[in-house]
């Protein structure tokens, strides 16, 4: 492939930022990752390059500077060009809270709760054209403030009955004057369909629009793919921009579903630790850092597992939730309570982490409907507290110290939650913690009187090696220092990232499309 060539001049430096935006033809086709791997390349070259997703789907969100929440891929991509998450990199995120019903999330701050037919449906186009102009406020904002904007579509293009009034694709692309490449998994099967197919049901326009394809995850010998290559290139008229290798463990935050991590070399003397899957379950990168440690036997607890056929646990850990009630009462209706407080009288440990840590008090008290139907619930009853949900969602960043067992970790991490949970017991907290958004330090979670139940609000707990190595020992494991640095680990993988599209794909060919794109400066 031809060597990069710089993209900026230094009198286009001087003009609104160029952008270049990545459709894929399927969910999960690899927009995420080659958009992040594009940020670290550009980046790498000394380029100000910002991401950007107009509408994101996932409950996976990373708390900004400017304090509000984006959706977790756009952080990682945010950290690939070495900048702070901020609100307008996503300012559209959608939370699932059921099956039809959505929070709307605008610029880093709730908007409101909407079933999916009022967002997306046919009568949806007023509210929908408010939405668009703040995605478009955004995106020239970073238009004025980076040499470059790389933008990640959703889903597919050529989502037909979602087209009218679209502003994740096409629409956006449309509205900007963007030029696009189309991503396709190989893996999957079908690769060759699933470009031309996407193409065929676009207008012409935005068939004009797409300047290329790039093939992901592709395993074997490319001399066999070589044929279909150049059949789809005469078919469309459009450059194959490169073939994509399949990454074995690339391992980076997923956006929603659980990523695929590789499986630890297991060692003597390993913890058990269960984790309790609920349908509603949120953040759950949490869990990413001991998935991956080499002493840590990690099992995903999923719909009616008995949990007394698994392993004995040494460590149960009940993650966040978007619906904190609704999900109590799946962990009830599973008979999970039974079988922590069985696991509590053996000894075992327990760690609630936000909408866990709130499950773990006595009541959730959410009169005011934030999370849907009001009510209130009776908790599991195992740490003396009871949490309100109010209306405004505290969102921050945070470091301080865990204090456990007469030790102390340092910690760094972030806060999304409605809930206000007040503890019956002083003095029973676990971590100290500052903020941006506080102006003297404050206390955090709490443990319980017999030092085997753990609960904070604070995500990224096992991303600290430090903290990670003391809960783990807390949890049994002895004295361990092998906990995964998460942020290093990130670093590495998504240098290998960029190496590899370095390697795969002609930068010749993405410097004709972003001159032959960006006729018009939407400002």
């Amino acid at each position: 492939m031809n060597a990069l060539t710089p993209i900026m001049t230094q009198s286009s430096q001087k003009r609104a930022a160029r952008c270049l935006m990545v459709q894929g033809t399927t969910s999960d086709a690899g927009k995420t990752t080659v958009v992040a791997g594009l940020c670290r390349v550009f980046a790498r070259q000394g380029h100000k390059v910002a991401p950007f997703k107009p509408q994101n789907m996932a409950l996976n969100s990373a708390v900004t500077i400017d304090g509000g929440e984006i959706g977790r891929a756009q952080a990682l991509q945010a950290a690939a060009c070495y900048q702070a998450p901020r609100n307008d990199f996503n300012p559209l995120l959608l939370k699932p809270q059921s099956d039809t019903q959505a929070q709307v999330v605008v610029q880093g701050q709730v908007l409101s709760s909407v079933a999916a037919k009022e967002f997306f449906g046919p009568h949806s186009l007023k509210a929908k054209a408010q939405v668009f102009e703040a995605i478009l406020s955004s995106y020239r904002n970073l238009q004025q403030q980076f040499e470059m904007v790389l933008v990640e579509g959703a889903g597919s293009p050529a989502e037909i009955n979602l087209r009218a009034g679209d502003m994740a694709n096409m629409g956006f692309a449309e509205a900007v004057d963007c030029p696009v490449i189309l991503v396709a998994d190989i893996d999957k099967g079908g690769v060759f369909a699933q470009l031309i197919g996407t193409l065929m049901l676009l207008s012409p326009s935005e068939q004009a629009r797409i300047k290329g394809f790039v093939i992901n995850r592709f395993r074997g010998d490319i001399s066999l793919l070589e044929p279909g290559l150049k059949m789809l290139e005469e078919r469309t008229g459009k450059p194959v921009i490169g073939v994509l290798p399949y990454l074995d463990n690339l391992q980076l935050d997923a956006e929603d579903g659980f990523a695929d991590l590789p499986m630890p070399t297991e060692q003597q003397d390993c913890i058990n630790v269960l984790v309790l899957v609920t349908p509603r379950i949120s953040n759950h990168t949490d869990i990413d850092a001991l998935r991956q440690h080499p002493r840590v036997n990690l099992t995903l607890v999923h719909a009616s597992s008995e949990l007394s056929t698994l392993p004995a646990a040494d460590l149960i850990i009940i993650p966040g939730s978007k619906q904190v009630r609704d999900d109590l009462a799946y962990l009830y209706q599973q008979g999970w309570d039974t079988a922590i407080k069985r696991h509590l009288r053996y000894g075992g440990k327990v760690i609630g982490i936000c909408g866990g840590y709130q499950m773990l008090g006595l009541e959730i008290d959410d009169s005011q409907g934030i999370e849907g139907k009001a009510g209130v619930s009776d908790g599991l009853g195992l740490l003396p507290m009871v949490t309100e949900l109010k209306p405004h969602k505290q969102l921050r960043n945070v470091s301080g110290e865990l204090q456990l067992n007469g030790q102390t970790a340092a910690v760094n991490g972030y806060e999304i939650h409605c809930g206000v949970s007040q503890l019956l017991r002083p003095n029973a907290q676990a971590i100290a913690l500052e903020s941006t958004s506080d102006t003297q330090a404050r206390l955090d979670g709490m443990v319980s009187d017999d030092k085997q139940i753990l609960g904070t609000y604070v995500h990224g707990l096992f991303d600290n090696p430090e903290a990670a190595n003391l809960l783990l020992q807390w949890a049994g494991l002895g004295n361990s220092q092998q906990a995964i640095d998460m942020d290093k680990l990130r670093e590495d993988n998504l240098n290998r990232l960029a190496d590899t599209l370095e390697q795969h794909l002609d930068f010749s060919l993405l410097q004709l499309c972003l001159d032959t794109g960006n006729q018009q400066h939407y400002g």
